[in-house]
């Protein structure tokens, strides 16, 4: 017979009574008129079988005296779980008469169901099972099935309105003993079907109309959310409204202002045109004066400016050409910092696989002395061994002589004693002595001859294993003759790894004095153009005087600039010409640095 699992049992039993217990609730209120009192007996029960479903499998917690189980734990739970809960557990707390967590459990219960709640808070515990473990062991009616089917029964408790006073009662001292006579049927218990029917339409209309009330507030809420949101829209857009009837107010002053502004400027710019249009008159007429010297300068300016571009057009070819041996030579230097970085590399893997070779030679060097010697001492015993096969031979030799011998005396000895026997036939008693002393001589004579035979088959044994042991040697000295090729051929390669790492070495130092040689020419380079850099035109405003005579510039007295130090100079004082290929007419050059100077326009002369 299988054996029933005992807290499977229990936990059916508390589920029948459970449903035994909510439906004779619901049944009696619906009868007795819906509203019920804390006195009132199934609804007493009601909580007592409540009692014992959460106390079901609940683990016992360690106090001072003894351990302690109570159903406050997990209940306390629910407002962390449920926000709407905090109210109840509050209220609990806050009540003077009790003083157990047993009270506060049954105080809780009669808040839930006076709420129309304890359904959805017990569910919301029933789902956090990782939780509740802390509390209830794993066989548990709170933890299995027939949990989730008390919290679905406890949904038909919201037809029931109860009036329940917890604040007077003494909950801590009740005693939760469920009465099984309240569940037993009688013939005045049993109602019709109209009744019945009565009672599942009332249900029906309760339940849809507190489904209205439901849906009702929710539209009523979320209208509440929407006529809020409106209104804090509305006072955004009035808040805007003013601001820009405020912002328009200030651009209409703004416009006022710069009309009135524009019609200053307008007043200025005409007296300005005026005053401008007589100087330009008296200027057209200084300029009509002054045209035909202008011209034949504007020729000589012209034919300087010319000059000037084509040297500075070949400044700037120079300058480009400079800038590209430079990034050639930035290009050339990347290159060649790579190209030692690997070579580098190389010389360190090089050098390692140098002290490799090395290491290996000396390995090979080692195992070529080792197996010289071996075959030294294997050449030793080979020798001994040819020695001991040539006396083993002479031995055999000698047996078989002896043997042949010994055969030619049988034969003899067997013609005398038939000549014996013919003869002497009283003699055969000695005779016969004689033979069987011969017979025993010749069994000695076997013995011996097998004992030959067997130290003759050891003997072959041993020289079939030192000829093995010489075929070995001849391999091993094979292999040695093969590693001193090997060892020759490695010998060859780093010779020639030598001959690669010293030219490597010869190219890099030629590399670094090419390497070394263009960094000197960069740097000229730069020093040049710092020297270049360094010098800045004056202008032809700040420059009104010459530095050497310190006479004022005029049309008699042209400016010269010196390109290198800057300094201006007029054409009196700049006497010094040189010729140069590329011009026709000898160039002025500074007295202080001797480098070009380039003629400019005076200041003086419009």
């Amino acid at each position: 017979v299988a054996v029933k699992d005992p807290t499977a049992v229990e936990r059916a039993n508390l589920l029948n009574m459970a449903k035994l217990s909510i439906k004779g609730l619901i049944e009696s209120a619906l009868s007795f008129g819906r509203t019920l009192d804390s006195d009132y007996p199934p609804l007493q029960q009601f909580f007592v079988v409540m009692e014992h479903c959460l106390k079901h499998g609940l683990k016992g917690r360690k106090s001072f005296l003894s351990y302690n189980k109570t159903i406050w734990g997990p209940l306390e739970l629910v407002e962390k779980l449920y926000p709407e809960a905090e109210e109840i557990a509050a209220s609990v707390r806050d009540l003077p008469g009790l003083k157990t967590p047993l009270g506060r459990a049954r105080a809780w219960l009669r808040l839930a169901l006076m709420q129309k709640k304890m359904a959805d808070y017990l569910r919301c515990l029933i789902i956090q099972r990782d939780l509740l473990s802390e509390f209830y062991e794993y066989h548990a009616l709170m933890m299995e099935e027939e949990g989730a089917v008390i919290v679905g029964l406890l949904v038909g408790l919201n037809v029931i309105d109860a009036n329940l006073c917890v604040k007077g009662e003494d909950l801590d001292s009740q005693v939760g003993v469920i009465d099984f006579s309240m569940y037993l049927k009688s013939d005045d218990d049993i109602g019709g079907k109209e009744r019945d029917e009565q009672i599942a339409a009332i249900l029906d209309q309760k339940n849809y109309v507190e489904e209205l009330n439901r849906q009702l507030n929710s539209t009523v809420s979320s209208l509440h959310g929407r006529v809020d949101s409106l209104e804090k829209s509305n006072t955004k857009l009035i808040e805007e409204l003013a601001i820009a009837k405020n912002n328009i107010i200030k651009l209409q002053e703004e416009n006022h202002q710069l009309r009135s502004e524009n019609t200053l400027i307008l007043m200025k710019t005409q007296h300005h045109l005026e005053a401008t249009k007589v100087d330009v008159e008296a200027e057209l007429q200084t300029y009509k004066h002054s045209r035909q010297g202008l011209d034949e300068m504007y020729n000589e300016v012209r034919r300087q400016l010319r000059e000037e571009s084509q040297l500075r057009q070949d400044m700037e070819n120079e300058l480009v050409v400079q800038v590209s041996m430079k990034h050639e030579i930035e290009l050339a230097m990347k290159l060649l910092e790579k190209d030692i970085h690997e070579k580098q590399d190389t010389l360190i893997g090089l050098r390692q696989q140098l002290d490799e070779v090395k290491a290996i030679n000396v390995e090979m060097y080692q195992k070529l002395q080792v197996s010289e010697d071996a075959m030294k001492e294997k050449n030793e015993i080979i020798g001994r061994l040819e020695d001991k096969t040539n006396e083993i031979n002479a031995t055999m030799k000698q047996l078989e002589q002896r043997l042949q011998q010994a055969e030619k005396a049988q034969m003899k000895a067997e013609a005398e004693d038939e000549k014996l026997k013919q003869e002497y036939v009283n003699k055969s008693e000695s005779l016969q002595k004689k033979f069987s002393q011969k017979e025993k001589q010749l069994l000695q004579l076997e013995t011996d001859l097998k004992i030959e035979k067997e130290w003759r088959q050891t003997l072959e044994a041993d020289l079939q294993k030192e000829k093995e042991t010489v075929s070995h040697l001849r391999i091993e000295t094979q292999e040695i003759l093969d590693f001193k090729k090997e060892f020759l051929k490695l010998q060859e390669k780093n010779k020639q790894l030598r001959r690669i790492c010293q030219d490597q070495e010869a190219t890099l130092q030629e590399l670094a004095s090419k390497l070394s040689e263009s960094k000197l020419k960069i740097e000229d380079i730069k020093e040049a153009n710092k020297a270049l850099q360094g010098q800045v035109w004056l202008k032809d405003k700040e420059a009104t005087h010459c530095k050497l005579c310190e006479k004022e510039f005029s049309l008699s007295k042209r400016k010269h600039h010196c390109r290198n130090c800057g300094e201006i100079f007029c054409n009196a004082c700049s006497d010094n010409e040189l010729p140069l290929p590329s011009s026709p007419k000898p160039v002025r050059v500074c007295d202080s640095c001797h480098a070009i100077l380039i003629q400019r326009c005076s200041s003086n002369v419009p």
